[in-house]
Formats: C-alpha cells, structure tokens, sequence
C-alpha cells in the first residue's frame, strides 16, 4: 500500500532552533534507507536538510549538530569544505555535485514541523 498523503511531524519547539546554532537532528527513511536530518534557523526561518553532502555521501557536521561555518553564513562539510546556502541547500563552493535534500518544514504555534513525501518517511522503531 503507498500512502499517497503528506504527514505533518512535530519536530522541536521553535525557540530550539537559534539563529545560526546548533542543528536540531532527527531520523528519516529516505528513498528507502534510513538517514540523519537536521532542521536550523536562518534569517528567521527554520531550513532542513538530509545530513549528506552531495561530494561524498557521508555526514557533513564537523562537531555534533554544527553545521554553520564561523561566519555563520553557509553550511559547511567537515570533511571536503564544500559550502551550502542554509537557505535553499544549494552548492555554494566547494566540492558539491548539486544541493542538499531539502525537506519541507512549517512553524506554527511555538512548534516546528517536518513534512513526509512519497520518499521521505519518519523512521519508526520496530519492537
């Protein structure tokens, strides 16, 4: 059975997401495997993306949950350099072959939330 419908998951409250700080993680299956995701804020807006750079398909902080480079104006992988706009997750130099997942957010009330789609699905402990 597909489940054709977009879920909406609560994912932090909004006051968990500073601007240019720390990244709020959290799990997803994508295309089938699971991954790591993080949700920032920037230029007020919360952003979230797949935790995978484009150059070599592998975790991009450098320290847990940081992603923003010293000027806090791009996201940066630890390992290549390449540099992303936090904005749209597009290249901005560096090693990148494209951008970054971007996975759809929306604020309401105090509360983030991440939105599923065909291949974006919440991971799911089995017992």
């Amino acid at each position: 059975m597909t489940d054709l419908v977009s879920q909406i998951i609560p994912l932090c409250n909004s006051a968990d997401l500073a601007e240019g700080g720390r990244a709020v993680p959290f799990d997803v299956v994508y295309a089938g495997q699971t991954c790591r995701a993080f949700a920032i804020r920037f230029e007020g807006q919360p952003h979230a993306y797949l935790n995978r750079c484009t150059h070599v398909a592998m975790e991009m902080d450098y320290q847990p949950d940081q992603f923003f480079d010293a000027s806090g104006r791009w996201l940066l992988c630890a390992t290549h350099g390449a540099e992303y706009a936090p904005d749209t997750g597009e290249c901005a130099g560096g090693p990148c072959r494209g951008g970054l997942v971007k996975i759809a957010l929306s604020e309401t009330d105090g509360v983030v939330h991440w939105h599923t789609a065909y291949n974006l699905k919440p991971f799911e402990f089995l017992d």
